[in-house]
């Protein structure tokens, strides 16, 4: 049996202490097979940005463990997050930075040799249709244009397994197409991708696996059938089981 890509036990992360501790997200288990297009959903608030953290080393876990490719988070910090690319929801970059240069900087902090970097940056270029888009700064650059350059900087150190946070946010129809056929394409060549969206028919479109988070806990999960049995849609699920867990969490 192979080792899960991701695999999350028992992770509670409190933010704060004494009276104005807040548990973020509570117990949570979670596991990612390899190559998995895995869907992570959830209001806002519920906790998924508090997973995400914790996986990549923004946060650290009050208890629990995760490990990617077997590698703890944790203890082997280093080697777990050349496994991991992050393309988060907000744009945390130098907004005068170039396409190119935002590339370039993230392969010279995983230590890429200058040539294989280079290398790295052309396919890139390329197979995100930046070519003409390059040399542009970043802040001029349009909403699905800024996407891809994020997504080229989250791939470069090639990691074996892609969180992307909200990854079409603001992007028109069109290219949000465009980034589900790359997206579409990376898994099918193997890559393990976990998305988070609130564009439900962009979970229903590119995941077979779908967990939900709700007040800091997984409340469903499933594959993508289970989820749509009946004739359901991924958006009536998500509604109808969230809906419940509110209602039963308010009385």
């Amino acid at each position: 049996m192979s080792t899960p890509m991701l695999e999350i036990k028992n992770l509670t992360k409190v933010y704060g202490k004494g009276k104005d501790a807040k548990t973020a997200v509570q117990d949570l288990s979670l596991t990612v097979k390899r190559g998995a297009f895995y869907g992570l959903l959830g209001p806002n608030g519920a906790g998924k940005s508090t997973v995400i953290h914790c996986i990549t080393g923004i946060a650290q876990p009050t208890s629990g463990t995760i490990t990617v490719d077997g590698i703890d988070v944790v203890k082997d910090y280093r080697q777990a997050r050349t496994k991991v690319g992050l393309s988060p929801q907000e744009f945390n970059v130098d907004i005068f930075a170039t396409p190119v240069q935002l590339m370039d900087y993230m392969g010279g902090y995983y230590k890429i040799p200058k040539a294989t970097r280079e290398e790295r940056i052309e396919k890139l270029i390329e197979r995100f249709d930046l070519q003409e888009h390059r040399d542009v700064k970043f802040q001029k650059l349009s909403g699905g244009l800024k996407r891809r350059a994020m997504l080229g900087r989250a791939l470069i150190h090639t990691p074996d397994l892609l969180i992307l946070d909200e990854p079409t946010a603001g992007v028109d129809v069109e290219q949000r197409k465009d980034l589900w056929a790359y997206l579409k394409e990376m898994n099918e060549r193997g890559k393990t991708i976990i998305l988070t969206s609130h564009y439900l028919e962009e979970i229903e479109y590119l995941c077979k696996e779908i967990a939900i988070i709700n007040h800091g806990k997984i409340v469903a999960q499933g594959t993508k059938a289970e989820f749509m049995k009946g004739g359901k849609s991924v958006e009536e699920a998500y509604l109808e089981i969230t809906r419940a867990d509110n209602d039963q969490a308010a009385t």
